[in-house]
């Protein structure tokens, strides 16, 4: 099929017909991203097996319950990871396992390039040895970019690039990517591509570092919200935006083949591209008459990008994709979805709702 019949033209979402009895090997589903993702593809009928780390005390993971099968490995063990994939027999594998912070690959930089660089390559590996796998979607990040600090948006065939170790193990990850699929996978039937992905937001992010999650920490325990560089602007999206671009591309890669196996993008629109200081004033809008935010005495001691924007035109053409959520939504159901945890809400009932609702609203914002 040439790749441009695969096109298709307005506002998708993931078919339920394709996932449905689907076999999916999902890497990460302890994390953030992956927890969600997994309640996502169980809701549609897949029949998923994850492989991550444990989830750690506090995390969406644990709190949401298991969804699918989950099974506790490191993707640095390539043995491990091959015995948890091959008896699985899985058609479509969808890779979210990292060490996704940028402020903790400054302290451990080889566990970063370790976990992001081989932990990709021993996927890839496991995958060539297995029958059966058709489409392989490997989640990077919009941080991949040589980034010179620029208002206009990157594309797809910009130069890679890093000057953090997260930044730069996610650009290698690219490459190998690359490397893997024009050496060893170009010739056979298995589709691999990658994702790039915005600044994610959602309930039920925990970690550390990030700048949802640190704000709602404060505000809980009644503190000032303190943010480090209110005018670093990034590319910010709900959660299941680019999780839905993940699913859809995974469609694309089954459908198509070899005319989608390449780089996406999955952003917001540019009027969603703001400073984080506008974010934090909008939470505390949304919190109430108590909140306030301030800014550190002492800016981060490690260099953290200013700018950063994503052109998603590409996936908006040829896969449909489009995000729904604005940004002021977003962060209206995000605050929402954790006062609602507080107040005794499961996490697991919150989340389907969201995916619900995700899947309900009917046409891109403008």
């Amino acid at each position: 099929m040439d790749p441009g019949e695969g096109a298709v033209a307005g506002l998708v979402g993931p078919d339920p017909a394709f996932w449905r009895g689907r076999r999916v090997f999902l890497t990460g589903q302890t994390g953030f991203k992956g927890a969600w993702l997994a309640l996502w593809l169980e809701s549609l009928g897949a029949v998923v097996r994850g492989f991550a780390l444990p989830a750690e005390p506090g995390s969406l993971a644990l709190a949401a319950g298991p969804a699918g099968e989950s099974l506790h490995g490191d993707i640095r063990d390539g043995a491990a990871l091959e015995a948890a994939l091959l008896p699985f027999r899985p058609e479509v594998v969808l890779h979210l396992a990292a060490q996704a912070l940028v402020r903790r690959s400054y302290r451990d930089p080889v566990e970063t390039f370790a976990t992001n660089v081989m932990g990709s390559i021993h996927l890839l590996e496991a995958v060539r040895r297995c029958p059966g796998v058709r489409a392989v979607v490997m989640v990077t990040t919009d941080k991949c970019y040589e980034n010179r600090e620029r208002p206009e948006p990157y594309r797809e065939d910009e130069a890679l690039g890093g000057r953090d170790p997260y930044s730069a193990s996610k650009a290698a990850m690219e490459i190998g990517v690359a490397a893997w699929r024009a050496s060893f996978l170009a010739a056979g039937e298995v589709a691999v591509a990658t994702a790039r992905a915005g600044n994610v937001i959602g309930g039920g992010d925990w970690a550390e570092d990030r700048l949802l999650p640190d704000c709602i920490r404060a505000l809980s325990a009644g503190r000032s919200i303190e943010v480090r560089n209110p005018a670093a602007t990034r590319p910010w999206q709900h959660v299941l935006e680019p999780l839905a671009g993940y699913l859809l591309l995974a469609e694309a890669l089954w459908r198509d083949g070899a005319g989608m196996a390449e780089a996406w993008n999955f952003g917001p629109a540019m009027q969603d591209v703001q400073p984080v200081g506008e974010v934090v004033a909008e939470v505390v809008r949304l919190w109430g008459p108590s909140a306030a935010w301030h800014v550190a005495a002492q800016p981060g001691a490690v260099h953290e990008a200013g700018l950063l924007a994503v052109d998603a035109a590409k996936a908006q053409a040829r896969l449909g994709w489009n995000p729904r959520l604005p940004l002021a939504l977003a962060l209206e159901w995000t605050v929402a979805w954790y006062r609602q945890q507080a107040g005794g809400a499961a996490p697991r009932a919150l989340m389907l709702a969201d995916i619900a609702r995700h899947a309900a609203l009917g046409k891109a914002y403008p």
